[in-house]
């Protein structure tokens, strides 16, 4: 009986295998098109996964780079990819055709927890009328709440003060700056966002900064990438809930700041911060189906401004601060500029940027030498586009290489090293490179640059104006390699800050 079982199985076998291998050579058809970059040969089902480590994947994308040229493609299970490196070739996806590859591929795990296309925010949101919409009015919206004004650098100022008298309670002893940054940077966008800032013993502030680091260890983990690459598995009961729960938790968090707007808010006001404004947005959208302004994409919107602004933000100056500690000369010229141009009777300011090219550099070659995002955000084709002569079909998803632009060896004298002399003349001057895009560029360019650039300039200088920091004694010289998840962060570190 189980014999005959067996034999009535085995043409369902063959024909199963059959089906998967004709949907597999379906997918991979545009592999055979005139023009199509090249790329490893992929695998049935799996497509390159195996030859890709995940770990270090910038890695794996320099190697394969070596092989293949500057535009080669990729197959992950059944989604095609094309990489885009160097500077001429990004330049082109980016900005040459920016519409072209405006938009994002699907994040099947978001749409089964009911982000739908007027609810997907701004950062992961497809390219269209939504996203067009979205993106304007926080635009607007955060620079008449001050943005490149000198109420919101009042603000970062405040906030940087705050964090040195939190530093100074240190009173020498190693510690790990990382949570005071956190915390600090997700003040700015508290107060951009909601019109407050919070102690930093403050709850809702510990719960806030916790639930953005288990967020970011859920983009980063093996598990979501696996559910978006197979999105069959998204029916497996509770699994999202499992792997989602940070998401889902920062979102219930946030949405209890916009339940006590809406208890506060008076239309006939001029309003606070942005929730204000979104919630005047909802009014005026009653009864148009077509518009985007609705509750659920108010805490899109939030909360892609919290993740976005403030683990960027904070990582990089969490970078900058390792690299002061590893190059203490480039350290003592900052201190010697600070103590120069604004000396230790004031607050640092915006308009002391200019003056400060030494200080400008090493903020500038922090973000080239240790970029967070080495890999970018992924883009994807509206379509068929052309880049450096190879064919990129509709739909095709592109992983932008800008660690291939920051570390360019035609470029920077010394690309893989940290040398603030990359942004400085023969003079000393300033000077910034076409090839620095730490921002992305084109469509998708980060709308949050202007502030984190205030930000970066305020938060370090007013640091290295109170501070000298340095390896603690006894331990030994912490790693500036970094660990690579969905961002390139420093490995966990401490640090002796003595006042000056």
């Amino acid at each position: 009986m189980g014999l005959l079982s067996g034999d009535a199985l085995w043409p369902v076998a063959v024909a199963l295998a059959i089906f998967l291998l004709l949907v597999d050579l379906m997918h991979r058809r545009q592999r055979w098109a005139v023009r199509y970059p090249p790329g490893p040969m992929p695998v049935p089902g799996l497509g390159n996964l195996l030859q890709l480590d995940f770990q270090d994947l910038p890695y794996s994308i320099y190697k394969l780079r070596n092989r293949f040229g500057d535009v080669f493609s990729l197959q992950l299970a059944w989604n095609p990819v094309v990489v885009i490196n160097g500077p001429a070739a990004v330049r082109e996806a980016l900005v040459k055709h920016s519409e072209d590859t405006a938009d994002r591929p699907p994040m099947p795990i978001y749409e089964h927890l009911g982000f739908r296309p007027h609810t997907q925010g701004i950062a992961l949101a497809h390219y269209g009328p939504a996203w067009r919409e979205q993106r304007r009015f926080s635009v607007s919206t955060l620079r008449n709440f001050g943005l490149g004004k000198k109420s919101l650098e009042q603000w970062v100022t405040e906030e940087a003060a705050c964090l040195c008298a939190s530093f100074a309670k240190q009173d020498g002893r190693p510690f790990s700056p990382s949570i005071l940054l956190n915390k600090a940077v997700c003040n700015v966008i508290s107060s951009l966002v909601y019109g407050r800032r919070f102690e930093y013993d403050d709850p809702f502030l510990i719960r806030t900064v916790d639930l953005l680091e288990m967020l970011l260890k859920e983009e980063s983990s093996l598990m979501t990438q696996v559910l978006n690459m197979f999105p069959w598995l998204l029916h497996i009961p509770g699994l999202v809930e499992k792997v989602c729960s940070g998401h889902i938790a920062l979102n219930a968090l946030l949405d209890t700041l916009v339940t006590e707007h809406k208890t506060t808010w008076d239309p006939a006001q001029p309003p606070r911060d942005l929730t204000d404004s979104f919630l005047a947005q909802i009014e005026k959208a009653k009864g148009n189906p077509a518009s985007s302004f609705n509750e659920a994409n108010l805490c899109s919107v939030t909360s892609d401004l919290f993740a976005a602004g403030t683990v960027t933000t904070s990582r990089t100056l969490s970078w900058a601060l390792l690299l002061m500690i590893l190059h203490p000369d480039v350290q003592r010229r900052v201190h010697q500029e600070i103590d120069e141009v604004i000396g230790q009777g004031r607050r640092p300011e915006m308009g002391d940027q200019a003056r400060m090219s030494f200080t400008n550099a090493v903020i500038h070659e922090v973000q080239r030498f240790r970029h967070i995002g080495p890999l970018g955000t992924p883009h994807m084709t509206i379509r068929d586009t052309e880049v450096q002569g190879f064919l990129i079909p509709k739909g095709t998803t592109l992983i932008t290489n800008l660690a291939s632009v920051l570390n360019d060896e035609t470029t920077w004298e010394k690309p893989y090293h940290f040398y603030p002399g990359h942004f400085l003349d023969a003079q000393g001057n300033f000077i910034k490179h076409e090839a620095f895009m730490p921002f992305s560029a084109g469509h998708r360019a980060c709308l949050g640059e202007p502030l984190a650039r205030m930000e970066l300039f305020l938060f370090f200088t007013s640091l290295l104006q109170h501070f000298s920091f340095s390896v603690p004694e006894g331990q030994a010289q912490p790693s500036d390699c970094g660990v690579f998840g969905i961002l390139l962060i420093p490995c966990p570190y401490q640090l002796s800050a003595v006042s000056r």
